[in-house]
């Protein structure tokens, strides 16, 4: 619903999140003030305005954690309304209506994300809390959500082991790691909430070993706290006990019990504290609220100003936070300031280098991943920096890494094809591509690349029927048909290649060489303004491009418009002084005009001789202008001489009609007259 409301525009992405997380807190108030907490609005307000808060705020795909926690809340404050609490500001009315509406809440909230299976068992807590006991009725109310949040939780947990990949040796922890994990990760977290600094995006990822003794610490020092709660329940209530519980119970999904897939890069992150921080944070706040209101007027006084006092500096924090999420590069950046081991901040930036050209920073970045995660995925982003860079032999041994650590992996297979048909090993490429075909048959890069490289074998049947199973897969990719296109305009099939040239064009405007390509093509088949317009737009896109202009200067000398052809072969000229070809056709357009209309033949007799040169004289078409220029000059003798060449090797060659067009000039050289050209047919092309 937001994509087709403001599409790929942040600013409605970021507003929504920002509401949502406003509507969390004004429910977390209503809760709490609902369960008589003292402090009720100083915990929502910490709540809304907490720095630990920011990633899922600010994060826009974490809009499933906001959403998951106001359908929570929203089911908490219905099944209150539905138990009986004593203690509570409104007891509950035992009205089902709230019931069914609690499980639909509870369902939508599992929906969002399945960290809100935790329900049930906050519930029970906040049950026991208020009555002292959990009766059978609550059982028998909890059960159906209770085997809901079972249900969820499994499936996710399936899923992402199988899915999303969390298996394997990142995530072989043994139960006793696992523990050693849990209590380590709920220390940190409570750390967090109370002293929110630094934050990153990417935290270290720790070494759980059981061979530490130090890290026994953690787990231990958490039962010791929540066994201290337990025995002082009588005398500070159950209250501290809840909150602490609740707590442990809403992170148990991110300890290690279960394996997620972003223990690939940390064990911890800010955004799966987003619900359990509201125990700490309640616990807090009540304890700081009680104390005021047990002492005098001044100590109340003091405890405001505290509250205001924290809730500034909690807010300045957050907006410093927030400003880190202003775009990638700027996240990636201070994660790496805070985090210099992130190698997936170094692999994600220099992703972002390389689409900015910085092809150098971001081979340093990777080679920094390397150090701390020498993996398939590392070594194959490298090769991609080290390939655009132009250092393709060390960009192959990446590659060739990759596919060492990892044989099935498409893409490698795919680029290193890619580097081998650019270093010339042809037959290579050609088996690296049809491998990643094998492993991902609809892998429409590998068919595109695989049909460039079989053209430069001449294998153009299998190269189209390659191009044309991209284009099933993804009849929208530009790419191919342009390549599709170049090989029928190979073959002679110029309509057909024509179409495709233009579907390229409409998928991808500024596809290059698309439009100077269709161009030639429109040339070739007369329909020579529209293979103007496409050569003009191709010199749009890149203009220093020297066959572009000498080809639209081509046209049109063709369509009579012979200044405008003089001026583009001079610029081709310019960009390509040793070309013959351009230097040939602007000698034929001096030689054949008269001076009236912009001949030359001093410049005609000069160019001429230079593209001779270069071809060592062996051309009869050049040979041709160079007899035009010379009979321009007023050096008959030499044309004559320089025609008869020019036709000796036309005939050898099998070129009939070209010795006959050159032996009707010969008889104008024999006369003492200079050839014209017709205005019309000025260009070397209709010769």
């Amino acid at each position: 619903m937001e994509y087709h409301l403001w599409r790929l525009q942040p600013f409605g992405y970021h507003l929504v999140n920002v509401l949502v997380h406003t509507l969390n807190a004004l429910f977390l108030w209503k809760v709490l003030r609902r369960l008589n907490v003292a402090g009720a609005w100083v915990a929502a307000a910490i709540f809304a305005i907490h720095p630990v808060e920011v990633e899922s705020v600010a994060w826009v795909s974490e809009l499933k954690n906001l959403l998951s926690t106001a359908f929570y809340l929203g089911a908490v404050l219905a099944f209150v309304r539905f138990r009986p609490l004593s203690g509570a500001a409104e007891t509950g009315s035992g009205d089902w209506r709230f019931y069914w509406l609690a499980i639909g809440l509870f369902v939508c909230a599992l929906l969002s994300k399945t960290v809100a299976c935790s329900l049930p068992v906050a519930l029970v807590l906040l049950i026991w809390w208020k009555t002292g006991r959990v009766e059978r009725r609550d059982v028998a109310a909890l059960g159906p959500m209770f085997a809901l949040g079972i249900i969820f939780g499994l499936t996710t947990a399936w899923l992402e082991k199988y899915h999303n990949g969390a298996r394997g040796a990142e995530w072989s922890l043994s139960f006793l790691q696992r523990n050693l994990l849990a209590g380590r990760a709920l220390w940190f977290y409570a750390a967090k909430v109370f002293w929110p600094a630094p934050l990153t995006f990417n935290y270290p990822r720790w070494d759980i070993d059981a061979g530490l003794w130090w890290q026994y610490v953690f787990p231990f020092a958490a039962l010791a706290v929540l066994l201290a709660l337990w025995r002082l329940r009588s005398r500070i209530g159950r209250g501290p006990l809840v909150a602490v519980l609740y707590f442990a119970v809403t992170l148990a999904p991110a300890l290690g019990f279960v394996n997620v897939f972003p223990f690939l890069y940390s064990y911890v992150a800010d955004h799966f504290q987003y619900l359990a921080c509201i125990g700490l944070i309640a616990l807090t706040a009540s304890a700081g609220a009680a104390t005021c209101q047990r002492a005098g007027p001044q100590v109340r006084s003091l405890g405001k100003l505290a509250a205001v006092l924290v809730l500034v500096l909690l807010g300045v924090s957050t907006w410093k936070q927030a400003h880190i999420y202003k775009d990638l590069e700027t996240l990636w950046r201070d994660t790496l300031a805070k985090n210099p081991s992130a190698w997936l901040a170094h692999n994600n930036l220099s992703n972002i280098l390389i689409q900015q050209g910085k092809f150098e920073e971001a081979t340093w970045h990777l080679e920094q991943a390397l150090r701390f995660k020498p993996d398939a995925i590392q070594h194959y982003n490298l090769g991609l920096a080290l390939a655009r860079l132009g250092q393709l032999q060390d960009a192959i041994a990446h590659y060739e890494q990759a596919l060492r650590l990892k044989p099935d992996y498409a893409e490698a297979d795919c680029d290193l094809g890619i580097a081998l048909a650019q270093t010339g090993r042809t037959q290579e490429a050609v088996r690296h591509f049809e491998r990643a075909l094998k492993i991902k048959p609809d892998y429409v890069e590998a068919h595109d690349n695989l049909g460039v490289t079989l053209v430069r074998l001449g294998r153009i049947t299998e190269a189209k029927a390659q191009w044309e199973q991209a284009l099933r897969l993804k009849p929208d990719d530009a790419g191919a048909h342009a390549n599709l296109a170049n090989a029928l305009k190979q073959e002679g099939r110029l309509e057909e290649a024509v179409a495709h040239y233009e579907q390229a064009l409409r998928i991808d405007p500024a596809l290059a060489g698309a439009d100077y390509n269709l161009g030639l093509a429109l040339a070739r088949l007369g329909r020579l303004p529209d293979a103007i317009t496409h050569y003009e737009q191709a010199l749009r896109l890149k203009p220093g491009d020297a066959e572009t202009h000498r080809d639209l200067g081509n046209a049109l000398a063709q369509t009579g418009r012979l200044q405008e052809a003089m001026g583009h072969w001079e610029q081709a000229l310019r960009l390509k002084s040793d070309s013959p070809e351009v230097q040939n056709d602007l000698a034929w357009l001096y030689a054949t005009l008269a001076t009236t209309n912009g001949g030359d033949p001093v410049r005609a007799v000069t160019l001429a001789e230079r593209a001779c040169g270069l071809t060592n004289n062996r051309l009869p078409e050049y040979l041709d202008t160079l007899a035009a220029a010379y009979a321009s000059a007023g050096r008959f003798d030499d044309a004559i001489t320089v025609a008869q060449k020019a036709i000796g090797l036309a005939r050898s060659e099998g070129r009939t009609p070209l010795a006959g067009e050159i032996d009707a000039r010969l008889e104008l050289y024999r006369a003492g007259r200079a050839y014209r050209a017709p205005a019309s047919g000025s260009s070397p092309q209709g010769r």
